[in-house]
């Protein structure tokens, strides 16, 4: 066997030290010499046939040795890793230190591995508070009101826009007499009465009637993401097409049975229910992010290697390359609206994408800790669950689903999430509001 010395680098990475006698390449030399000889071919014997002897007279150790030399290399540090019982999570660094004919190869390799949890935070001096959710009759008849909004009828009126009103227009927005990026647009419908315009601009609309044009001046937020507008004053050329009167359905029994409910009583318990699902939900998914916040802020935790975070940010670009153009935009033209590239926003991501991995390294500790594990039966029962999610002629995707690369990270997934769920049970206080 192989002298093998392992030490633990700053960075996540480790220095595996190998000595290897060359009476353990035998093998190694044979097909050294096979190579040689079809590289070389020598009158007299067939290509991959020349006989050690022959090889050494006429190619000299040296030769075979360098013509050996990739394939000890690999095998033995394959060895080496499952000896020591370490996980690579990329390509190692390979140095020759010592490569002479009848002596032992020495080499080292420098090898990528996740980040090590020095010292963990304890989950039970993490306290953290969740709120009980308490939903208002308020809020329920904000929520009615929405959904009364969202079945409007809107009718033509010959008059000026009042607050409740939509009013339609054609709309040019210039700086400094140029027009801006995305300031432009026909057949605009403006809901007055909503609050999330731009400050002023819909109360300068009231009084409009279909016909009239109207300057007027806003000013973007300071943190508006173009940042050549932002702060601004900016002149807005209006001109009214129409005016509609928002008119909504009254609160009646025949309006929640359009909505597929009994009555109004029932259309307030429904809806009283879920926004309390719906603000728990919120509640916790923001406890969940403080406690991961601060268990991370408080443990000592290695810098992830290189290539993780490269991998991570990679994973990063894909996620916000997806959410942009499942809502319809187009990831060139996002690029362009933040006036950033592609190598800027890598840039930026990278503190997140090592926060992200220390995250996923903590979580995978405390699995390992508290001997978290999810059944085998419950992984079979979630993956059927999504197969019955499956068309059945979409072969592709169940043969993917069904894959045992598939089913390893569902059942990651599943134990990590039961791993949360012990973190929340012991950081997590839910206090009265």
């Amino acid at each position: 066997m192989p002298a093998v010395t392992t030490t633990r680098l700053p960075g996540s990475e480790i220095k595996i030290a190998l000595k290897i006698e060359q009476s353990e390449c035998t093998a190694y030399f044979e097909e050294g010499v096979k190579t040689l000889s079809m590289q070389r071919p020598v009158p007299g014997f067939r290509p991959g046939h020349l006989p050690m002897a022959d090889a050494k007279r006429l190619f000299g150790d040296m030769a075979i040795l360098e013509a050996s030399l990739e394939r000890i290399v690999r095998a033995f540090y394959v060895k080496a890793l499952l000896s020591e019982g370490i996980a690579s999570v990329g390509s190692p660094s390979i140095n020759i230190d010592k490569l002479t004919p009848d002596e032992p190869i020495e080499f080292h390799a420098i090898v990528p591995v996740e980040p090590a949890v020095v010292k963990a935070a304890d989950p039970k001096d993490c306290n953290i508070d969740q709120k009980a959710i308490n939903t208002t009759d308020e809020q329920v008849n904000e929520g009615i009101e929405q959904l009364r909004k969202m079945r409007h009828i809107e009718v033509p009126v010959e008059r000026a826009a009042e607050k409740t009103d939509i009013l339609t227009v054609d709309i040019e927005m210039k700086k400094d007499n140029v027009i801006i990026e995305g300031g432009t647009g026909n057949d605009y419908k403006v809901y007055l009465s909503e609050p999330h315009y731009l400050p002023s601009f819909t109360e300068q609309l009231l009084g409009l009637k279909a016909g009239d044009e109207k300057t007027i001046e806003i000013t973007f937020p300071a943190d508006h993401y173009q940042k050549h507008i932002a702060g601004q004053p900016v002149n807005v050329s209006i001109k009214a097409k129409a005016v509609h009167e928002m008119t909504l359905p009254p609160l009646d029994d025949a309006f929640a049975v359009s909505l597929g409910l009994k009555d109004v009583e029932d259309l307030k318990t429904k809806l009283r229910e879920n926004l309390t699902l719906e603000a728990e939900q919120k509640s916790a998914e923001s406890a969940e992010i403080q406690l991961l916040e601060k268990l991370i802020d408080s443990s000592d935790i290695e810098q992830p290697p290189e290539i993780l975070v490269n991998e991570e940010i990679r994973r990063m670009l894909t996620e916000m390359q997806q959410g942009i153009e499942e809502q319809g935009g187009k990831w060139d033209e996002y690029l362009t609206t933040i006036k950033k590239t592609v190598d800027q926003l890598r840039l930026d991501f990278v503190p997140q994408a090592i926060r992200r991995i220390k995250t996923a390294v903590l979580i995978k500790h405390f699995s390992k800790q508290e001997n978290i594990d999810v059944p085998a039966e419950d992984v079979d029962a979630e993956i059927d669950r999504i197969l019955n999610s499956l068309r059945s002629d979409d072969k592709a995707a169940r043969e993917h689903i069904s894959s045992a690369d598939y089913r390893e990270y569902v059942y990651t997934m599943m134990k990590n999430r039961k791993t949360i769920a012990w973190l929340k049970d012991q950081c997590i206080k839910k206090t009265n509001a």
